[in-house]
């Protein structure tokens, strides 16, 4: 059984503060966005926690090993760095959903997220280190097969991007509705999902209903470990073996 740590990473009153005390330039907030992005990539990834970008101004991430200590610790550091904070919510539960709506639930408590007075929220579950386990995080990491022959070296980039991300939401939403999963686009042609404890028949089935919804053709290596950054290595090394041997699904 899976038992995930999901974090809640949303920027405190952001919207109104990109408007005051007039409307900020867009470049200036991508590049905001991108740099605290990268920011909680390494503050998380140190601690062999995952994050991903989602919208920017929310992110999720993969916490399995932190505690609130190093949560705040997070929250310190942004608060350093950044004219803005952030609010962390934690939630833990075999489900990678249910453990996120948990999470969403804390932040939205200590307030809206245009709320002036809301800053910095800490608050909800963390995985206590004597109920951890070897198995605790399942991640799925999806490929399209043969991108580059398919769409980089024969289309523009903005339609080989339309396939990608037709791909991408097709697997999203399946994922979501049928494992209580949530899938990230992590760049060129790869997705990664946090799973429950799924075995090889969903996964096919997975991969057989992006291809019949879209028909973008997909692959897959799934990894399970105590840590994100564990399991994420091993969904890796199971995807090579996709890529030599031509197989659709491989775990590690």
């Amino acid at each position: 059984m899976t038992n995930t740590q999901v974090t809640l990473v949303q920027i405190d009153n952001y919207g109104p503060w990109t408007v005051t005390p007039e409307p900020r330039r867009e470049v200036d907030l991508q590049t905001l966005q991108s740099r605290l992005y990268a920011d909680l990539s390494q503050l998380f990834g140190n601690r062999e926690g995952y994050v991903f970008f989602t919208r920017f101004d929310n992110m999720i991430a993969v916490t399995n090993g932190l505690d609130h200590e190093a949560h705040a610790l997070v929250q310190e550091s942004v608060r350093n760095r950044y004219p803005v904070t952030v609010s962390l919510g934690t939630g833990v539960d075999p489900s990678p959903a249910v453990a996120l709506g948990d999470a969403t639930t804390v932040v939205q408590n200590g307030g809206s997220a245009q709320d002036a007075d809301r800053r910095e929220v800490l608050d909800g579950a963390v995985l206590a280190a004597a109920d951890r386990a070897d198995d605790d995080v399942q991640l799925a990491h999806f490929d399209v097969n043969d991108a580059t022959g398919k769409y980089t070296d024969r289309l523009n980039e903005f339609d080989t991007f339309i396939n990608i991300e037709q791909g991408y939401a097709a697997l999203m939403r399946y994922m979501r509705q049928e494992h209580d999963s949530l899938s990230f686009f992590v760049g060129g042609d790869n997705i990664i999902s946090v799973c429950p404890a799924l075995g090889e028949a969903e996964y096919r089935d997975a991969i057989d209903a992006v291809y019949e919804e879209v028909g973008v053709e997909l692959k897959v290596g799934v990894g399970r470990s105590r840590t994100a950054q564990g399991a994420g290595m091993a969904a890796k090394h199971a995807l090579e073996r996709c890529r030599e041997e031509g197989t659709t699904v491989e775990f590690d």
